[in-house]
């Protein structure tokens, strides 16, 4: 008998098409209606940047922007 190795639904068109979810940040920018020349300005997204900067996906032009730095896990 022959041992089958490997995902059996690898390269299926239909799992394929899975889009992947927005990140926690593109929620809220999508939320607050910013477009990405407003980032910078929001002062209710930099709130939200300062409090999960360290657990949340943050664009790192918009740090650098903010001169804010992640505190690293490892």
């Amino acid at each position: 008998m022959a041992k089958h190795h490997g995902n059996p639904a690898w390269g299926n068109p239909r799992l394929m098409s899975i889009r992947p979810m927005a990140s926690e940040f593109e929620h809220v920018v999508k939320t607050l209606g910013l477009s990405p020349q407003q980032y910078v300005g929001s002062r209710t997204l930099k709130h939200w940047v300062m409090q999960n900067k360290d657990r949340k996906y943050v664009p790192l032009d918009l740090l650098q922007a903010w001169h804010l730095t992640v505190r690293s896990n490892v």
